[in-house]
């Protein structure tokens, strides 16, 4: 009852906003405006007086007033003027609809789409809800909450931290995970977790405190991948390609069967080194044959070698559009040569030819922002 109650003085509030001012007499417009236009001529010796308008400009504005005040002195001399029929029928009208319509419609928008008889919840118990039917911001909370009370929880700390790095929020990862290691102890993967949340602060920059990390967790455990792979993106953006390649090659080398992670590093390793093999891709790379006769060849020899396989590619895209695996590798061979007008060509024509396909679209912008192409 006292939903509906509360609801009821709303409606009241509502009618009489409305019916106040169609009930009301309309003024005596003249004898106002007069009072109105005197306080402009005083407004104005005001101004002029406080140096906020010059003599012309205060001069023009008295006379444009004064012209106004002088019509509305003659209006009030010749008495008040009745509103039209017309006008009060209107009048009438608009109340009579706004008392009859506007209860009505407000009634039946909320028994429509409103829910008077659902208990209310408060935020604790919306919390306490099964996972499934909690949003991700909602979990958040819930753990940003627990860990605000109880700051010395470990575990809680290395829960939310992968959270936030999902969510891109890369400075709240490396609190989270810096928390995890003071509280539960130094181990590789933590040690890499940290790079890592400390490269993602730095937009993908393998910095020298997250180098360390890395380092750290090598030295925990020699065989940590996410520390070697991070370690030889630093080798590349330090410009170390030959290094960076040889550390992926190992990396894959040594790789479990059936990793997640071994798609990712061959990518990384076609960056550095355009003639790597990468099994399983979709874009076959060059043959032993090929490979043992580049390196028999001449620096110039090798690049236009390079570069007609290049071409070749380029040229099969032109055919075989919808080969997203082509166009990355197409986009990375051009940085590898030095041709970034040429990546971005090229990084034009694969949205085109991939605009119906979003999926394939993501990984190209992807890849095109980390390598620093813009758009």
């Amino acid at each position: 009852m006292a939903l509906w109650f509360v609801l009821a003085l709303m409606t009241a509030a509502a009618i009489f906003a409305v019916l106040w001012p169609l009930g009301r007499r309309a003024p005596l417009r003249a004898g106002s405006d007069v009072a109105v236009y005197r306080d402009q001529l005083d407004e104005i010796d005001r101004d002029r007086a406080s140096g906020m308008i010059g003599e012309r400009e205060a001069e023009a504005a008295r006379v444009e007033v004064s012209r106004r005040l002088i019509g509305a002195a003659d209006a009030a001399a010749s008495g008040p003027v009745a509103t039209p029929s017309g006008k009060t029928w209107r009048r009438r009208m608009a109340a009579l609809a706004a008392l009859v319509l506007l209860p009505l419609g407000s009634a039946g928008l909320y028994l429509a789409l409103g829910s008077p008889n659902l208990p209310g919840q408060p935020q604790s118990a919306r919390l306490d809800a099964p996972s499934e039917q909690r949003s991700v911001a909602e979990l958040v909370a819930r753990v940003e909450a627990h860990l605000e009370q109880n700051p010395e929880d470990g575990r809680g700390w290395e829960v939310i931290a992968p959270v936030y790095m999902r969510l891109n929020r890369y400075d709240d990862a490396v609190k989270a995970r810096r928390n995890a290691l003071r509280l539960l102890g130094a181990s590789a993967t933590r040690e890499a977790d940290l790079g890592e949340a400390l490269a993602g602060v730095a937009n993908g920059v393998v910095t020298a405190d997250a180098k360390a990390a890395f380092e750290r967790a090598l030295a925990h455990d020699p065989a940590e991948f996410k520390a070697r792979y991070f370690l030889g993106l630093a080798a590349e953006q330090d410009g170390r390609r030959a290094d960076a390649a040889a550390m992926w090659r190992r990396l894959l080398a040594e790789a479990p069967p059936g990793a997640p992670w071994t798609e990712f590093v061959q990518e990384s390793l076609a960056r550095v080194d355009p003639g790597a093999a990468l099994p399983g891709a979709a874009v076959p790379g060059p043959s032993a044959d090929d490979v043992a006769a580049a390196n028999e060849m001449s620096p110039e020899q090798r690049s236009a070698f390079v570069r007609g396989m290049v071409e070749r590619l380029a040229e099969r895209l032109s055919r075989e559009s919808s080969d997203v695996e082509g166009w990355l590798r197409l986009l990375r061979a051009y940085m590898v040569l030095g041709d970034a007008d040429k990546a971005r060509a090229a990084a034009d024509d694969a949205r085109r030819a991939l605009a119906n396909e979003p999926e394939k679209l993501r990984r190209v912008d992807e890849l095109v922002k980390g390598l620093g192409l813009g758009g």
